[in-house]
């Protein structure tokens, strides 16, 4: 077997990292509730005696209530891109907290003093933990053009409603423009800003907001939110996306698949833990899929499958099929994508326990050996433990 002191030299690091991640998950979170909580507290209820509160005048006061929801909202984005350890929501977190403290302090009520606190002490905590979030964001080429189609039509209607203010009945600043642009894109049209019905050029405008704004809202939507909706039916359905896989953590990757395999595949189904087989047999991918099962085809030794199904993110790796030199192959790869991951695996010939070892893996169990041990306990009645009972089927 491997080196027991090697793995638990292991665990510290890796519970660390867990710990420090979800830390400064839960507290942007609850920065996003306390944000959110207070904005709408502050804006419903006239409560005033914050230390701020004779120096900030009351406009101000209002703002910060309305835009302290806004920022709690997008501190939820924030913090669920640090769920998925992305370093843009690192950055995008780190530069929220400030901001969230700002509106409390201006907010001048003795109920954001809760939210000012909780932001400044995310900071320090974020940046302790800044080394665990360092997964890249990846956008595809359409979901980039939609978010600059969107904030092109946006800005294309502020411009232009602003250069063309004297033709419309409201607008009087760029604020004013923006407000015009927003409402007419997204098909709200409140009527409190309308285009002088004896300008040609003034009507043409505000028709081309409208159909720009209408298509480039849907397509941002399509583009964006799209594969989240897809994500969700097709984790219905037992089957897995890409979007899906990003979502992937602490879950056990489970390296081909055989006959030694479906009893594994069976045990962490009936435990309902979060796992992933990889295996190149078409056949087999088939129906673990039918069974609602996530399963990645390639082949178990390849380093693109195994990338795919965030071996990095794996609390743990079994690998165990009738092919001992594939699996050693297997491990191969595991060890060296996943260097901290807890591997273990099964030898059909017991000559090859050592050679499994060796591979990288941390136990190997002969399935075997094991057999001939419970064997010979049920022959001499010492099969009264509650693990060999299971083993050996007994009600």
């Amino acid at each position: 077997m491997a080196d027991g002191r090697s793995l638990r030299s292991r665990l510290p690091d890796n519970w660390h990292r867990v710990l420090s991640m979800r830390a400064a998950v839960a507290l942007a979170l609850l920065v996003a509730g306390l944000s959110v909580a207070t904005a709408i507290v502050n804006i419903g209820f006239d409560f005033v005696g914050g230390p701020l509160a004779e120096y900030v005048p009351e406009p101000v006061q209002d703002t910060a209530g309305f835009t302290g929801a806004l920022t709690g909202f997008l501190m939820v984005g924030s913090a669920l891109a640090l769920r998925r350890g992305l370093r843009a929501g690192w950055w995008a977190t780190l530069l929220l907290l400030p901001l969230t403290a700002a509106q409390g302090l201006l907010q001048s009520s003795r109920y954001s003093l809760p939210l000012v606190a909780v932001s400044l002490l995310t900071i320090p905590v974020l940046l302790f933990s800044r080394r665990r979030f360092d997964k890249s964001l990846s956008l595809s080429t359409t979901q980039i053009a939609a978010g600059f189609a969107l904030l092109g039509v946006q800005f294309y209607g502020t411009i232009g409603a602003y250069a063309l203010r004297e033709d419309f009945e409201g607008i009087t600043n760029i604020l004013d423009a923006f407000y015009f642009t927003l409402i007419t894109s997204s098909t709200v049209g409140y009527g409190d800003i309308t285009p002088d019905q004896t300008s040609t050029e003034a009507m043409l405008f505000t028709m081309s907001v409208l159909v720009l704004g209408v298509a480039s809202f849907g397509i941002a939507i399509g583009a964006l939110v799209g594969p989240a909706i897809q994500s969700r039916i097709t984790k219905t359905l037992g089957k897995m996306t890409d979007s899906q896989l990003e979502l992937l953590e602490d879950h056990v990757l489970v390296l081909g698949y055989g006959e030694l395999t479906e009893p594994i595949v069976d045990e962490l189904a009936a435990n309902n833990r979060e796992f992933v087989v990889v295996t190149g047999d078409r056949g087999a991918a088939e129906t673990l899929t039918d069974r609602g099962l996530s399963v990645i085809r390639g082949n178990p030794s390849d380093e693109g499958p195994l990338q795919r199904a965030k071996i990095d993110r794996a609390s743990a790796v079994l690998v165990a099929t009738n092919h001992d030199a594939e699996d050693a192959l297997a491990i191969l790869t595991a060890r060296q994508l996943a260097p901290e991951a807890r591997i273990v695996s099964a030898a059909t010939d017991r000559e090859n326990t050592r050679k499994l070892e060796h591979a990288g893996a941390d136990a190997v169990i002969s399935p075997s050996v094991l057999g001939g041990h419970l064997l010979v306990q049920s022959a001499l009645g010492e099969d009264e433990s509650p693990l060999i009972e299971h083993i050996m089927g007994s009600d």
